[in-house]
């Protein structure tokens, strides 16, 4: 080597040794590795922290020989301001020659991983100044890997399981207000189930951070040269459970909505079924008068009181005395879709059996409708539409009134109405002559 190469080389060296001191100090004060050091760890974390925890003394002990190599060096040159051949070809020795003893097998040739290490079995061997800093790089990086990795997910993760247990804590006493408890219902077991997943999976990040760290491949192994691990912290299992106890506070949250209701809701039940009884009384009371004043109608039987709705009303009142809130939302909500059914079932009766009565009172409207046509034509006093309309007024105000026969009156009431060959009034035949049933009349 030439004076100039000893002096730049001496000056790369001496950074490097700077650089390779700032990062040691670094590491000796690392949270990560000092965590490590004092944790009781499990699975991958504690198989590669006892390969890699070793080599920190190690680094140390190689930095001390580096050290002391570069110093040795340094004091050749500085023998004289001009050094000789002889000095030259020492300080080539010393800067490029593999002349620093080492203990051997400490690291694996060509990289650093943070699975399995294999090695030389040697005592010892000698390497340059140049291999020795690989071999240290080599060291950082494998250490660093661990305590940067298993830092991220201490950090990442026991603070949020904490505070997702203590949320979980507030769910499971919304659960016992609302009479949810385990073995009684789903929710009070996924509660307990929960319970014990968050304690496992504290317990499992806090002995075994590396099985919640997912590693994603380094561009040359600079990232961790600088102590930057490229990876990330596996949040997978806490979201699942975050998702969970959320689902289960929105469906106890029902519960309690259930609970401030539940009073409002019971009598919004009882309120249509009392309607639909009065609608089924009423019906009854209109086919008595269907029965009474209409002839020769068939009237449809009006249905009983729902009283197995009564029944199943009384089970939910007693449910909401006892607080079962996760029984009786099921059960009211059938409830109010039955009462709802059986309000309409009772007005569809109603409309059914007075249906006669309808077309009663649609027949009288027609006829007084034609009634008032022949005023205004100047024929009211006509003895044959005087004769046919007290015929058909006769038929629609007495009882029991025949609907077809008094259908067919007014017809002929209002046929004679019209002048021969004039299609008029059509408007007032009430849609044609056909009698209420559809069939011909033959009276």
């Amino acid at each position: 080597m030439t004076r100039e190469e000893v002096d730049r080389t001496l000056t790369r060296l001496g950074a490097e040794r700077d650089a390779v001191e700032a990062s040691l100090l670094a590491l000796q004060d690392h949270p990560g590795r000092r965590l490590l050091e004092g944790a009781e760890l499990n699975g991958r974390t504690r198989d590669r922290w006892v390969q890699a925890e070793p080599g920190l003394g190690l680094l140390w002990s190689m930095f001390d020989t580096y050290s002391e190599a570069l110093a040795a060096a340094r004091a050749v040159r500085s023998r004289r301001a001009r050094p000789g051949q002889a000095e030259l070809y020492e300080l080539t020795e010393l800067l490029r020659g593999r002349g620093v003893t080492v203990s051997a097998g400490k690291l694996p040739q060509g990289g650093h991983t943070v699975t399995g290490i294999t090695g030389s079995a040697r005592m010892s061997e000698q390497v340059s100044l140049t291999e020795l800093v690989d071999r240290m790089n080599g060291w950082y990086g494998r250490i660093i890997e661990i305590a940067s990795a298993a830092d991220a997910v201490w950090s990442a993760l026991p603070a949020r399981i904490d505070l997702l247990t203590a949320e979980l804590g507030r769910v499971r006493a919304l659960a016992r207000s609302v009479g949810v408890h385990p073995g009684e219902h789903p929710a009070g077991d996924a509660l307990e189930e929960m319970t014990k997943e968050l304690a496992a999976l504290r317990g499992e990040v806090v002995t075994d951070p590396l099985a919640f760290w997912t590693a994603h491949p380094a561009a040359g192994g600079s990232e961790t040269s600088r102590g930057t691990v490229p990876g990330s912290v596996d949040t997978g299992r806490y979201d699942r459970a975050a998702r969970t106890v959320d689902d289960l506070r929105l469906e106890l949250e029902d519960l309690l909505r259930l609970r401030d209701d539940a009073d409002e809701r019971l009598e919004g039940v009882g309120e249509t079924l009392a309607r639909a009884d009065a609608t089924l009384a009423e019906a009854r009371r209109a086919r008595g008068e269907v029965l009474a004043k209409i002839a020769s109608t068939e009237v449809p039987a009006v249905p009983g009181p729902a009283s197995a709705m009564r029944e199943r009303l009384a089970q939910a009142d007693q449910l909401r005395r006892h607080g079962q809130w996760h029984r009786l939302g099921p059960l009211l909500d059938t409830l109010e879709g039955a009462a709802q059914r059986e309000l309409e079932r009772a007005r569809e009766s109603l409309t059914a059996v007075t249906a006669p009565l309808a077309i009663r009172a649609e027949l009288r409207g027609r006829l007084d409708a034609y009634k008032a046509m022949a005023a205004r034509r100047g024929v009211a006093e006509d003895p044959e539409l005087i004769e046919r309309y007290d015929q058909a007024r006769r038929m629609l105000w007495s009882a029991p009134c025949d609907l077809r026969a008094a259908e067919y009156a007014v017809q002929r009431y209002q046929q004679a109405l019209r002048p021969p060959g004039n299609g008029f009034d059509g408007d007032l035949n009430g849609g044609g002559g056909s009698p209420v049933d559809g069939r011909p009349y033959r009276g």
